[in-house]
């Protein structure tokens, strides 16, 4: 996805106007030694995945979920797996299924002879990182079992609320392309996701080096975070600087996708919300305690992309969700912002 460059004439203010921060520079320090670290693991299973890698770091980081897209066979699943062991955190995985039941998820009560009464059986969704495999297999009434859990930290089973265990992260895979037997993802779904991330092939140098690489005897990798040490890392994103033009060029991007003649539905509140965690995380992963319209720019695609409903008119036409951002990228110009 490319992005808007920053001239002489639009460029943001020098980083030297950023105020220091301890627990900012404190993050960017460690983000960017754990970036590094988890890049370095992550080639060692799964080759030409660092972009998408460093999309997973953010979403960790800014505390949200993560739907990666691709076709079969590009490691999605492998990926997931990978990442959820790095993370030193609990791991379930749920192959979603066409008679997959929202119970099998979320759990149901169950009686209990000995104790003559009945008792809670947990389903695979109470962990921290939770991998839903091809996510839109299953009905709908299946996926919305995911919603409270994914907005709300909790899960209501037979009216009763239990919260689940943070950090909670859920790494959905889905195929685009196939049409049978797949369901749709409601809309109030995909707008839980923090982030889309498409997965493609990784190219001819990366897949001689995967051949060569599933030559070699199985890596084992241990795990680089603890649930402890992800809190910490999360709860200190709020102090990442960002100059009051930041905050403008974000609800102006918001503005543009509603107004956009091909947009059906634009970038809600939320979403706007979600694009400066996402530049906050983008910063510190690349070392620094404050952000830029670059960050912002980096990110926008995968922030705004999944959320955006097309005109049936655009559609038609061949247009994507992609095209509109490149055009509200342009359409909003630096300087304007302030």
């Amino acid at each position: 996805m490319s992005v808007v460059p920053l001239t002489n004439e639009n460029a943001p203010a020098s980083p030297q106007a950023a105020p220091p921060s301890f627990p900012a520079r404190e993050l960017a320090q460690q983000a960017r030694l754990l970036s590094q670290k988890v890049l370095a693991e992550v080639a060692r299973v799964v080759v030409g995945a660092d972009a998408v890698t460093q999309q997973l770091l953010i979403a960790l980081l800014a505390g949200g979920h993560v739907l990666l897209e691709g076709v079969p066979g590009v490691a999605k699943t492998t990926l997931s797996k990978v990442f959820a062991r790095l993370l030193g955190c609990q791991y379930q995985r749920v192959q979603f299924t066409p008679d997959l039941l929202p119970s099998d998820v979320t759990g149901t009560s169950i009686f209990d002879r000995n104790a003559n009464d009945f008792v809670l059986r947990k389903g695979p969704i109470f962990t921290q990182v939770l991998l839903a495999d091809e996510i839109n297999r299953a009905p709908a009434k299946t996926q919305a079992a995911l919603l409270e859990a994914m907005q709300e930290n909790q899960v209501t089973v037979d009216g009763q609320s239990l919260p689940l265990t943070p950090p909670f992260l859920v790494l959905a895979t889905q195929n685009p392309v196939e049409q049978e037997g797949v369901y749709r993802l409601p809309e109030a779904q995909l707008d839980r996701f923090l982030l889309r991330i498409e997965m493609g092939y990784p190219g001819f140098v990366h897949e001689v080096n995967l051949l060569k690489l599933h030559s070699r005897p199985t890596v084992q990798l241990e795990s680089m975070f603890d649930p402890a040490t992800i809190l910490g890392l999360q709860a200190k994103l709020q102090y990442v600087y960002g100059d009051e033009s930041l905050y403008e060029y974000i609800i102006r991007l918001a503005e543009e996708t509603r107004r956009h003649p091909d947009v059906a539905l634009g970038a809600s509140p939320r979403a706007a919300l979600n694009l400066l965690k996402c530049a906050r995380a983008h910063a510190v992963l690349e070392g620094r305690h404050y952000f830029t319209h670059a960050d912002v720019q980096a990110i926008t695609y995968g922030v705004l992309g999944h959320r955006l409903i097309l005109r049936p008119e655009a559609e038609i036409e061949g247009k994507s969700a992609a095209d509109v951002v490149r055009e509200v990228l342009a359409a909003v110009h630096v300087f304007e912002a302030g």
